[in-house]
């Protein structure tokens, strides 16, 4: 197993009611527990209108592609039966953050305690990727040389047009909203495992934090399982598109294990040209340019993905996710979830139908997508 690369996929959903398309007001609980009864691997998130399902760590994309389809129409039918629709996407279209209620749970209470409005703010759902690295201990330096990847992965991933009722002008504002909550973004350029325990050390006695699970960068080290977790990816609405981000992340993970020296240099600019392209993708999705370090060029995000694809190559063979990680130059092509959210309101609008009723188009789509009937 040492060598297998083993990951987990995690994926937050939102609720919205079938007959307004708004998010649910009162309880949901009834839903919760029936799709917990039915389908086992489903937890409750930060807020009552947010579900997540997860995979067990997995070897093939074979067994987590299933595992996610069941678990998705599952979610759908049950949904069905307490007048709910369910779907993945960076932010909920027709949700007002005001309105939330918090799922009542400890952590949860003293979250929001220490977070106050930033925490309330966080109407968000993202895709959560844990690989296994062979040496632990590595973590960190993997951690370190993922950076520079980092854009991509999101740039096919976005799926979050519209906040608060509104249109954004973002592909992917997820991470703004994010951004609002302390210890999010890029981690730092720790030196190594050790300047990393320090860090958590000295976090956790002076009470900042009460572990290292509320570290919430875009990918960071797991307290509980030999694992580097991504983050940085919106909720994906479509299975394949999910799968995609995975497949291409176990690849990269892979590849740094197996080529220490790549991105072994990463200094301040280059953690700087990185925050830039996360910012180009927030905005533009899979139509940005990003800058390229080596050549100080900006280069389209479908070139910067044929690098990706080129040095993941090898790695994608012996995983056995070459069809998973091609499917990405489909999502380049085709749009994001974004382009697709965005086309549904532009359509309902030229149809004649009001905004609040172009957003409920928009909440269909995303609806039928997650799980296909």
């Amino acid at each position: 197993m040492r060598d297998a690369y083993r990951f987990g996929i995690e994926e937050e959903m939102f609720l919205a009611s079938r007959r307004s398309r708004a998010a649910p007001q009162g309880s949901v609980s009834a839903f919760h527990a029936a799709a917990r009864r039915r389908l086992g691997s489903v937890e409750r998130e930060l807020l009552k209108n947010q579900v997540e399902i997860c995979t067990p760590p997995s070897e093939t994309f074979a067994e987590a592609r299933k595992r996610l389809a069941e678990l998705r129409a599952g979610l759908a039918e049950v949904g069905r039966k307490h007048g709910l629709l369910v779907f993945a996407a960076g932010t909920h279209p027709t949700a007002s953050w005001p309105e939330q209620e918090l799922t009542p749970k400890a952590r949860y209470e003293a979250m929001m305690r220490d977070l106050q409005i930033v925490g309330q703010r966080s109407v968000i759902c993202g895709l959560h990727v844990h690989v296994e690295v062979p040496r632990p201990d590595r973590r960190v330096d993997t951690m370190k040389r993922l950076m520079p990847f980092l854009p991509v992965l999101l740039a096919i991933s976005t799926s979050s047009p519209f906040f608060e009722k509104r249109r954004t002008g973002l592909a992917g504002y997820r991470l703004r909203a994010y951004a609002e909550l302390p210890r999010t973004g890029l981690p730092e350029l720790f030196d190594d495992a050790a300047d990393f325990d320090r860090y958590v050390e000295g976090m956790t006695k002076a009470g900042a934090v009460k572990d290292p699970t509320y570290f919430w960068w875009q990918v960071r080290p797991s307290v509980r399982y030999p694992t580097l977790e991504l983050r940085v990816a919106d909720s994906c609405t479509r299975l394949e598109d999910a799968l995609a981000v995975a497949a291409l992340y176990r690849c990269l993970v892979r590849l740094l294990d197996r080529e220490p020296d790549l991105n072994a240099r990463m200094t301040g600019a280059s953690r700087g040209f990185v925050m830039e392209n996360l910012w180009r993708v927030q905005r533009d999705g899979v139509h940005a340019t990003v800058i390229d370090e080596a050549s100080l060029r900006a280069v389209s995000v479908s070139k910067a993905l044929d690098r990706i694809l080129d040095l993941t190559a090898e790695d994608a063979d012996a995983l056995g996710c070459a069809a998973e990680c091609g499917h990405a130059r489909a999502i380049v092509r085709g749009g994001s979830s974004a382009d697709h959210q965005v086309a549904a309101f532009e359509a309902a609008l030229a149809a004649g139908r009001s905004e609040r009723q172009a957003l409920g188009a928009v909440i269909d789509w995303l609806a039928a997508e997650t799980a296909p009937a």
